[in-house]
């Protein structure tokens, strides 16, 4: 089944949908819970957050922390920070057996990207980036997707690498999908279905991403404004059973006690706590919100939810659960190709990879935690400049 959905040809996509509504990649947060959320809102394509490939391809460790997918995961886009076609190519097959296609990120504008000439850095380097997509199309069989440069589809953040915020250049957009034969994916300030649909008017581009509407909105793409409380209980569901292993969720069945652990399996208090203090945004009264952003613990996050909403983590039957345990990936001998496009000598003085700190809260989310508790309002709105 696994190889069933991953065979999916993502393109597919565009010929059936007249817009196709896409989950953004986005660091920290784009994980396998979150993706498996909105898929039950019709969001239609999802992204990993961004992964250095050079890690991915180099550490085991880098791979099973940043590539984790069940059944329920499809089609999915696992993208990519590189400047080389052997990083790239290299972890393009790596993970090419559990997803769906690949993304070279050319767009992250953060200061550390340029600095090691990853994301936005790379739009001054056309001819590499050409000769990383035709090498990667070259290696890797249809219908695997390259989501880059007109290969099979093009996703464009309307706003250049020096602008974090404000309004996107919907002529560029326009001109854009205009000159192109391809399905284009308009990126940036969507924050409502109705904002998709009105640029897909001005535009007549053939998807639309959003990062930090669906953050506080998981059920955007289904018309929804707000999170519902049923939104809410699925989150807790899907969290809570993404830490059960076939064996605990037997004993659970047996003897349901419905709780997380501390330091549960697969599972962080970061995602866990702060896509709620998201969903919650505008559903907690000012009071509530400032004691709710400052909790340290599951036990203590679950306790407030149950008094707060009367709900709590429920357990799966057998068919569901089977469809959302996380699967155990498989990467040995893949390393090979990265091996050969990369010359013996460059791989043996390449022995340490650089580990992004993906479990760091990030400067956005540290800034906002003392307004909270000095401020009346708790406005988490730029958290995510890097994302949108």
């Amino acid at each position: 089944m696994l190889q069933e959905n991953k065979n999916m040809n993502v393109l597919d996509l565009f010929e059936k949908q007249k817009m196709v509504k896409v989950c953004a990649p986005m660091v920290r947060y784009s994980k396998l819970q979150f993706r498996n959320l909105v898929k039950l809102y019709d969001c239609d394509l999802t992204f990993t957050p961004m992964i250095l490939a050079d890690s991915f391809c180099l550490s085991e460790k880098a791979r099973r922390n940043e590539l984790t997918t069940n059944l329920l995961d499809t089609p999915l886009i696992t993208q990519f920070a590189a400047n080389s076609v052997y990083e790239f190519v290299g972890a393009a097959h790596l993970s090419s057996p559990y997803c769906n296609g690949v993304d070279l990120n050319c767009g992250c504008p953060q200061k550390w990207a340029k600095e090691l000439e990853l994301g936005c850095a790379m739009l001054k380097k056309p001819e590499l980036v050409y000769d990383i997509v035709r090498q990667c199309r070259n290696r890797i069989s249809k219908p695997f997707t390259l989501e880059l440069c007109g290969v099979s589809f093009l996703s464009v953040h309307a706003r250049t690498s020096n602008q974090f915020t404000g309004e996107i250049n919907k002529n560029i957009l326009k001109l854009i999908k205009e000159n192109c034969n391809i399905p284009i994916i308009a990126n940036g300030g969507l924050t409502s279905l109705e904002d998709c649909v009105l640029l897909q008017t001005e535009t007549n581009c053939d998807g639309f991403m959003v990062a930090n509407g669906l953050l506080t909105n998981p059920m955007l793409f289904s018309g929804s404004t707000t999170t519902s409380v049923s939104c809410i209980q699925n989150w807790l569901n899907i969290c809570y059973n993404s830490t059960l292993n076939l064996a605990r969720y037997e004993n659970e069945l047996k003897d349901p006690k419905c709780v997380v652990e501390e330091k549960p399996y697969n599972l962080t208090f970061q995602c866990f706590h702060h896509h709620l203090v998201f969903m919650l945004e505008k559903v907690l009264p000012r009071k509530e919100k400032r004691i709710f952003n400052n909790l340290k613990s599951f036990s203590d996050v679950l306790e407030f939810i149950r008094d707060y909403f009367d709900i709590r983590p429920q357990l799966y039957e057998p068919m569901q659960f089977y469809k959302n345990v996380v699967l155990d990936l498989d990467f040995f001998d893949r390393e090979e190709v990265y091996r050969n496009l990369k010359s013996l000598e460059s791989f043996q003085e390449t022995n340490e990879a650089i580990l992004y700190d993906c479990e760091d809260d990030g400067k956005y989310f540290k800034n906002k935690i003392s307004p909270v508790e000095k401020n009346s309002e708790c406005d988490w709105s730029n958290l995510f400049l890097e994302n949108d």
